[in-house]
Formats: structure tokens, C-alpha cells, sequence
């Protein structure tokens, strides 16, 4: 409960402060930074805004007046569209794992680790995912050698400094490596990537190291998935523009997950002898 607490205020931070920075190619348009408000950002949304023709409100257009009175209001149509996308993402998460046969740590961490990934960027983000998860896994090894046993807040908070020390570590080499989009990287995708930490070291203290390394990694695809349709113009279009199709066509492909039983793609793979046989 506290965790669940703990990264609803962390989303919503994301949503109201994350300065980041966008990378950049002379050959490609810059992304929609769905996280960060700006004039460039809001802009263009607000323009498709005005220029989509509404209908009647009811029944089929409800979301579409909201969403107007609310950008007309001062909301940013960014955080709209970020907050309507991430039912979509639950349900590729659920779809992946229900389907494919990718575990990672539940729904939840995926979708943040998600957010994280648009309001760093992939890169930064991945480079602090990995830092993060070596920092919380040397001093497991180190008190497991020395056979020091502690409790378990303790131990966290132990872990915790390690991990504050590599991810400074990260910013004081930023200028070294001119790398001006990890030295503005915010504090709070950093908190959930922490919490991330946190999960692989309980699932490595009841596993083994193999099978956290697993779940880690696959929580990395689906966050990486999750990001990819995040940042989906088209997707993010259709989340403005149409948000009663595109939230009835999540519950309506949830409902139809829910009722597979079938075997997975990795389960086929994995008994494809005996299936064949």
C-alpha cells in the first residue's frame, strides 16, 4: 500500500516538473515529450484540439468536451495524454505476459519504469537502471560474504547508500562524458527506479540470482515495449482525439485476455519437442 502511495506521487511529479532533455537527429522530428510541459509541447495538441469538429455530447463524446473544458482550463494536454495511455500500457504489459510469457515485476513497475523512460529518455534511462541494479547488488554479495545478517529496513537503507552513491557517481561523470541529459536528470524517475532496486533484491533473496537477472531484464522489455507505444504519435492522437474508442477498445481487449488459458509462446518454445512428439 505505502509503495502504491509512494509511486502515484511519483507519477504525478513526473507529470507537473520533470525538466528533461530530448535527443535529437538532423534527420528525424523530435518526439512528444508527454512528461514535460512546454510551448512546444502544447502547441501543437492544443491546435489538433481546435481543429477536431465535436458533436453532440451524448452519448458517444463525453471525454472529448471534458478534455476540452480542461485544456481550455490550463491543464496541459500532455499529462491528458500520458494519464489516458496508461491503461493502454497495463494491457500490453498483461498482454505480454498473458500471451508471450513475460514475467516482470507485476503491472505497476513496468508502467513506471515506462514513464521514467519518457521523461529521461531510453538511454539515460537504461544507463540508470543499470547502475541502480549493480549499486543494490553489491552490498547484498558483500554482506552475504562477510556474513553480516540484518533486518530488513536496515539492510534497504544500506542498500539505499549504495545506490545514492553510483547514481552520483553517474552525475559527476556526466561533464566527462558530455552528457547534458544525465546531468538534468530529475530526482523522482530515480526514486523509481530505486523501488525497482528494491524488488530485484527481495526476488534475489528468494531466488536465485539467475531468475532475479531474469525478471529484471524481462521487466526491461516490457518497460521498453510500454515506452515505444507511449511515445506513438498516432497512439497519442487517438488518446486525445477519440478517448471513448480508445478506452472501450482496452476494456474490451482486457476482457477478451482475461478468458485465454492457452499456452504461452515461451511454453511452446519450451515444449516444442513434446508438442511436435
Amino acid at each position: 500500500m505505502r509503495k502504491t502511495i509512494f509511486l502515484l506521487l511519483a507519477f504525478a511529479s513526473l507529470f507537473l516538473g520533470a525538466r528533461v532533455a530530448l535527443a535529437q537527429t538532423p534527420t528525424l522530428t523530435p518526439r512528444t515529450d508527454l512528461t514535460q510541459e512546454s510551448e512546444e509541447t502544447i502547441g501543437p495538441l492544443e491546435i489538433l484540439l481546435q481543429e477536431q469538429e465535436l458533436g453532440p455530447v451524448w452519448p458517444a463524446n463525453p471525454l472529448k468536451y471534458a478534455i476540452r473544458n480542461s485544456v481550455a482550463s490550463g491543464v496541459p494536454p500532455n499529462t491528458i495524454i500520458l494519464l489516458l495511455l496508461l491503461p493502454v500500457v497495463a494491457t500490453i504489459i498483461a498482454a505480454f505476459r498473458h500471451l508471450i510469457g513475460l514475467r516482470g515485476f507485476g503491472i505497476f513497475l513496468p508502467a513506471a519504469l515506462s514513464v521514467v523512460f519518457v521523461a529521461t529518455g531510453p538511454v539515460v534511462g537504461i544507463i540508470l537502471f543499470l547502475v541502480i541494479i549493480l549499486f543494490s547488488t553489491i552490498p547484498r554479495l558483500i554482506l552475504r560474504k562477510i556474513k553480516i545478517k540484518l533486518q530488513y529496513l536496515p539492510r534497504m537503507a544500506l542498500i539505499l547508500l549504495f545506490v545514492v552513491f553510483g547514481v552520483l557517481g553517474i552525475l559527476f561523470l556526466a561533464p566527462v562524458f558530455r552528457r547534458p541529459d544525465l546531468t538534468n536528470v530529475s530526482i523522482f524517475p530515480v526514486l523509481i527506479l530505486v523501488l525497482l532496486a528494491e524488488d530485484f533484491s527481495k526476488v534475489q533473496s528468494g531466488k536465485s540470482a539467475k531468475t532475479a537477472i531474469n525478471i529484471t531484464t524481462e521487466t526491461l522489455i516490457l518497460a521498453l515495449v510500454s515506452y515505444v507505444f507511449l511515445t506513438l504519435k498516432q497512439l497519442q492522437e487517438l488518446a486525445l482525439l477519440n478517448p471513448e474508442l480508445l478506452l472501450v477498445g482496452v476494456a474490451l481487449a482486457n476482457l477478451v485476455l482475461g478468458r485465454y488459458v492457452g499456452l504461452r509462446l515461451i511454453e511452446l518454445w519450451r515444449f516444442r519437442k513434446l508438442i511436435s512428439g
